[in-house]
């Protein structure tokens, strides 16, 4: 029985991957949160940027790879997930150097962050603005009660702790643990397939026994001497 299984699967397709999309967009919120916080003679901006970097590249290239090899594949989503990680620590590092609130994954405004589902920098632009108009609306009115305590958090978080800078970190860093999770699963499945189907050598092999015990060969057939049917 043929299976007719090629020898080099489809493979790329990797703009249509969840992990891809969102390691784009967390690449633009950063090469753009670098330019407006992150002093540019620091290694600090040059480092969370070709993190950021990374992330998206080796997604890409892992999944241009595989076609050819899987153990390439697995390496460079690695590298990716990795290459985000490291980005993770230094939006953390970022608030907590500069006494931000680093909020928690069930803070209302994460929650409408995500619900929201941004996919571009001008999506999470306005949710940012958004929010910050929320907090002068929530300031001015708890300025009016004369009877209310002068340092009253909004929704768990001190005013004065959560600028625009603050709430672009916090965005990246709900972006990073989202797309940390895609990856994840992704080196899970990517395990998984290479366990149960090999490599390119083990297909190479499949694909030429099939081809021999079909009676099909791709070397073509050689011409006959003339002088031998003398």
């Amino acid at each position: 029985m043929t299976t007719n299984e090629p020898l080099i699967p489809k493979h790329g397709g990797y703009r249509k991957l969840k992990s891809f999309q969102v390691a784009q967009l967390i690449y633009d919120i950063t090469v753009r949160f670098c330019d407006l916080y992150i002093d540019k003679r620091s290694r600090t901006h040059d480092q969370m940027v070709q993190a950021a970097r990374s992330g998206v590249q080796n997604i890409a290239e892992g999944s241009q790879a595989s076609g050819t090899s899987k153990k390439m594949e697995l390496k460079l989503t690695n590298v990716a997930r990795a290459s985000l990680e490291e980005l993770r620590l230094d939006y953390e590092d970022f608030l907590r150097q500069r006494g931000m609130i680093q909020l928690q994954p069930g803070h209302p405004a994460l929650i409408r962050f995500k619900n929201l589902c941004c996919a571009t920098i001008e999506e999470v632009r306005h949710w940012v603005e958004n929010e910050r108009e929320q907090i002068r609306t929530e300031t001015d009115a708890h300025r009016q009660n004369k009877n209310a305590e002068s340092s009253m958090p909004v929704g768990g978080c001190p005013k004065q702790k959560m600028p625009s800078s603050a709430l672009v970190a916090n965005a990246a860093l709900s972006l990073l643990n989202i797309c940390c999770y895609f990856l994840d699963r992704q080196l899970s499945a990517q395990a998984a397939a290479f366990e149960t189907e090999g490599g390119f050598t083990e297909r190479l092999y499949r694909v030429r026994s099939e081809k021999r015990s079909s009676g099909t060969s791709s070397t073509p057939p050689t011409k006959s001497n003339p002088s031998n049917n003398k």
